[in-house]
C-alpha cells in the first residue's frame, strides 16, 4: 500500500504525457486530449471524493525526483506543441515518430484546422501551468538546495515568471490576505482584473525585494547578479528557440501558450486567497488560505490542494502537507474552480456565502472588523449588505 503513495504522484506524469501523445497526433487529436484532461480533473474530482491521507514517506529523494522530471517533460511537450505549427519538421522529429510508430505525424499536422492548433493552445498553456508552475512552486521553495532552485526557475521561464521564485517566496508568504499583497484578491474584485494588477504589481514588488537584497550586499541592481534580469532573460531564450524552430508564427504560438500559462497561476492566486483578510500582525495559519482535498488534484498537483498548511508551514514539503479539512475549503477541485473563476457572476454567486461564511466562522475579531470594511468596499450587494452588521 504504500508503494501507492509514490506511485500516485507519477499521475502528474501521465497527464504530461497524454497531452504530448495528442499534440503530436495532431488535427483532432489535440482537441480530444484538451477534453480529456477538463473531464480527468473536473469528473475525476467530482467523483472521486477527497484524499486526507498522511503517509510517512522513508524515500524522499523519490519524490524529489519526480519533481525534477517535470522539466525534461515540459520541455517534450512545448517543443511537440511549437512543432506542431510550424512548416518544418524540426529535427526530424516527425520523420522519427513516424519511424518507431508508424503514423504519418507529419501528414497529421501538415492538415490541422486552425481551430485545433487554438486547442494546443490552450491545451499546452495548461501543462505550462500544471507541469511549469506547480512544479516550480514547491521546487523554488527549497532555497537550501541549488539544483532545485535551479529547475523550478526553468520551470517558471516557459511562463515568463520567474520573478514567482522571488515575489511568492519572500513577498507574498509575509504579506498574504493582506492589503500589501498583489496575490490576494479583494472582495469583490473581477479575475480578468486580477490577473493583470497582480502581475503587474507582483512583478514591481520581485524587482524592490530584489533590489533591497543585492543593496545590502552592496550590488547595483543592474547587473548581472539581479535574479529579475537574469530570470527574464531565461524566458527571452525559450521565446528566441521558438522563433528559431518556426519563424514568427511559431514564436507568437509559443508566447500565446506562455501568457496563457501565467494567466492560470493569476487564476490561481486569486481563488486560493479571495476575500481573505488578516490583521498584519497576525501570524499566517490555516484559516487564511482555501482549502481543498479533492484525489484527483491532489495527486497531480504534487498536494498544492493543501494550501492552507502550505500557508502556515511554507517550508514543509509537498508530500509532508497534512489535509486540514476543517480550514476553509474552495468550491471544488482546482481545475473546476478555475472554470468557476473565469466565470465572474457564477464565482461571486457561489463565493459570497463562503466568504460571509468565513467572516463569521474563523476571522478573528479585528478581522471582522477588516473584512466589515472589505465588504462595504466590495460592490457585491450581499457582502455590502453585512458590512454594518
Amino acid at each position: 500500500m504504500m508503494l501507492f503513495h509514490y506511485l500516485k504522484f507519477f499521475f502528474f506524469h501521465g497527464i504530461g504525457l497524454l497531452a504530448f501523445v495528442s499534440l503530436v497526433a495532431g488535427g483532432h487529436w489535440i482537441s480530444l486530449g484538451l477534453l480529456a484532461v477538463l473531464v480527468i480533473y473536473i469528473a475525476g474530482d467530482a467523483l472521486c471524493g477527497d484524499d486526507t491521507t498522511t503517509p510517512e514517506f522513508r524515500y524522499p529523494t523519490i519524490l524529489t525526483v519526480q519533481l525534477w522530471m517535470a522539466l525534461p517533460l515540459l520541455c517534450l511537450i512545448v517543443f511537440a506543441s511549437v512543432w506542431s505549427f510550424s512548416a518544418t519538421d524540426i529535427a526530424g522529429f516527425g520523420a522519427l515518430i513516424t519511424e518507431l510508430t508508424g503514423y504519418d505525424a507529419i501528414a497529421a499536422r501538415d492538415a490541422t484546422p486552425f481551430i485545433h492548433h487554438i486547442s494546443g493552445v490552450v491545451l499546452t498553456g495548461l501543462m505550462i501551468g500544471i507541469i511549469g508552475t506547480i512544479t516550480g512552486h514547491e521546487l523554488t521553495h527549497r532555497t537550501w538546495d541549488p539544483v532545485s532552485m535551479l529547475i523550478g526557475r526553468w520551470l517558471l521561464a516557459f511562463s515568463f515568471d520567474t520573478i514567482f521564485s522571488i515575489e511568492h517566496v519572500y513577498g507574498h508568504h509575509r504579506y498574504v490576505s493582506t492589503t500589501e499583497d498583489p496575490a490576494t484578491a479583494p472582495r469583490g474584485r473581477n479575475v480578468y482584473h486580477h490577473v493583470l494588477a497582480s502581475t503587474l504589481k507582483g512583478n514591481v514588488s520581485a524587482w524592490n525585494i530584489e533590489q533591497r537584497r543585492l543593496r545590502r550586499k552592496g550590488h547595483s541592481a543592474m547587473s548581472w547578479r539581479n535574479a529579475v534580469i537574469r530570470g527574464h532573460l531565461m524566458s527571452a531564450l525559450l521565446v528566441a528557440i521558438a522563433f528559431a524552430m518556426g519563424g514568427v508564427g511559431a514564436m507568437v504560438y509559443f508566447v500565446a501558450c506562455a501568457l496563457w500559462g501565467k494567466a492560470l497561476l493569476e487564476i490561481v492566486n486569486y481563488m486560493e486567497h479571495y476575500g481573505m483578510v488578516r490583521h498584519p500582525e497576525t501570524p499566517v495559519q490555516p484559516r487564511h488560505s482555501w482549502n481543498t482535498n479533492k484525489r484527483i488534484s491532489s495527486w497531480t498537483m504534487f498536494n498544492l490542494t493543501r494550501h492552507s498548511h502550505h500557508h502556515a508551514q511554507g517550508e514543509v514539503p509537498y508530500q509532508d502537507l497534512k489535509p486540514f479539512p476543517d480550514s476553509p475549503m474552495m468550491i471544488s477541485g482546482y481545475l473546476t474552480t478555475i472554470v468557476v473563476a473565469m466565470i465572474p457572476p457564477l464565482w461571486h454567486k457561489l463565493m459570497t456565502p463562503k466568504v460571509l461564511e468565513w467572516d463569521e466562522k474563523y476571522a478573528s475579531s479585528e478581522e471582522r472588523i477588516l473584512a466589515a470594511q472589505a465588504n462595504a468596499r466590495s460592490g457585491i450587494p450581499a457582502l455590502m449588505k453585512h458590512a454594518s452588521q
